[in-house]
């Protein structure tokens, strides 16, 4: 990791030289046109406002070499995993379709440390100010946004390199609470436990600082509490279950957000100005215009090509997701173009470049499975579940009218989770992972042992950093 923060902290300090002290106003308008986060040129609230923009370039993954954003890694991956994606040109040794972890080890490592140094950077300036330089009413929303983005970091390493299923194992995150500097790159790893109070205590902070409007590329009080939402329900412990209750009732009912009548709507022609939208990545200026666009990686194809598999057309039998989620099938490597977020025979727009971080579906979606897991009515849960697929054009409930078992309903939301969710920010895989291994299996059946839940720590973390610990279990440090 000393090489992948050295370079973090070596293009931060190439790109000081682009930054002027705009105004707060104009700078906010969109994400900043640098990648500019150091603590040092923190001086007052307008600078830390643009330090701020910084933190959210590295979340929103901005190249520097074509300045669009880059954020497919965070919907691919995951339904690759799960089962609904393929490369399109054909898979081989080490495919993620076959659960095959290595190859990705590196996928969300790089790119959760950077928005986690960039948000240390952020606060560690604020921090060696004068006191009063910055007014606290000023100041806690700044800080709150950036320790929001530092739990989304986190939060992203432990699902994905941490044991997040099992609170009392070893196998948690590599917590960083300070920008990381040559001499203090050193550190273990945390356990699973401190890395769910470390998320927490930041979520927390947010939700009780975040201000309750923002631009939709921006943190709230409500996202905050959402991100909040989906890490109790994987921790799981006592007490979780009725607190996301608590705060997903919060959201849909002192909101402002509202369920879009018809989702297709939202990827087809409204993207953020959805009501329902709660957290995007939106497209750089001319990135629809780019020839290698996010959109182009859907159809036709550009650099790579990402496609929908027979089980994603399978899971949407007789549902009207299929029609416009799935499309031609390519009958050289037998999978789909996946048009959830292009058309065929159409072109790149700003719609179709927009990214969802969070959308208020999953909020529902998380409330379904918190009742389900608490205890709570099952008929509640499927009024939840049927409000859903209402709003994705379903009529017809008489398979879920029938479920009477838990176990039974817990599968229709993750079945519904696919269908809601698929390639937006991982849900998908993580309401996969919450099912008993078993079922697990049942649906992915390569997927037989716990260790594949998560990906192998990358090989030059323990080259760099000897005070780490071990690797996860099931992988060679040695890769």
């Amino acid at each position: 990791m000393k090489r992948k923060f050295i370079n973090i902290l070596v293009g931060l300090a190439c790109m000081s030289s682009a930054l002027s002290l705009m105004s707060c106003e104009n700078q906010l308008g969109a994400l900043p046109e640098n990648a500019k986060v150091d603590g040092n040129t923190v001086l007052d609230a307008p600078t830390a406002r643009i330090a701020l923009n910084g933190v959210y370039f590295r979340f929103a993954n901005v190249s520097l070499g074509n300045n669009i954003t880059q954020w497919t890694n965070n919907e691919r991956l995951p339904a690759q995993l799960s089962g609904y994606m393929i490369y399109g040109y054909g898979t081989g040794a080490g495919a993620p379709e076959d659960n095959q972890m290595v190859s990705s080890s590196e996928i969300y490592w790089s790119y959760s440390y950077g928005i986690i140094n960039a948000a240390n950077s952020l606060i560690g300036g604020m921090d060696k100010l004068p006191q009063g330089r910055i007014p606290t009413a000023e100041r806690e929303p700044i800080e709150a946004e950036a320790r929001f983005l530092r739990a989304y970091g986190h939060f992203k390493l432990l699902t994905f390199y941490g044991q997040w299923f099992d609170h009392s194992s070893p196998y948690g995150v590599l917590l960083r609470d300070e920008a990381v500097t040559i001499g203090n790159i050193p550190k273990a790893r945390s356990s699973v436990a401190e890395s769910y109070t470390s998320i927490l205590q930041d979520l927390d902070y947010a939700i009780a600082h975040c201000p309750a409007e923002n631009e939709k590329f921006y943190a709230t009080i409500w996202t905050a509490r959402a991100l909040k939402a989906r890490v109790l329900m994987c921790r799981g412990q006592a007490g979780d279950y009725a607190e996301v209750i608590k705060l997903t009732d919060a959201i849909i009912n002192e909101s402002p957000y509202r369920l879009e009548p018809l989702a297709k709507d939202i990827f087809r022609t409204k993207g953020a100005s959805s009501t329902e939208v709660m957290l995007t990545v939106s497209p750089q200026p001319n990135q629809p215009a780019y020839a290698y666009s996010r959109s182009r990686q859907f159809y036709p194809g550009a650099s790579s090509l990402y496609c929908a598999t027979q089980g994603l057309r399978d899971l949407l039998t007789a549902d009207p997701r299929q029609e416009w989620m799935v499309g031609s099938f390519r009958k050289n490597y037998a999978n789909y173009f996946f048009t959830k977020y292009i058309a065929e025979g159409t072109v790149p727009t700003v719609v179709s470049e927009t990214y969802y971080a969070i959308r208020l579906t999953e909020i529902h979606l998380l409330k379904a499975e918190a009742l389900l897991r608490n205890n709570g009515s099952i008929p509640h849960a499927k009024a939840i579940l049927k409000e859903i697929g209402t709003h994705n054009g379903l009529s017809d409930f008489s398979k879920l009218d029938a479920l009477t078992t838990r176990e039974d309903m817990l599968r229709y939301n993750f079945e519904e989770t696919s269908k809601s969710l698929v390639a937006e920010d991982g849900q998908e895989w993580l309401c996969l992972l919450r099912l008993p291994l078993t079922t697990v299996t049942a649906i992915r059946p390569k997927l037989t042992n716990k260790q594949q839940y998560i990906l192998p720590v990358p090989k030059s973390e323990f080259a760099d950093n000897a005070k780490f610990g071990e690797q996860n279990p099931g992988y060679n440090i040695d890769l």
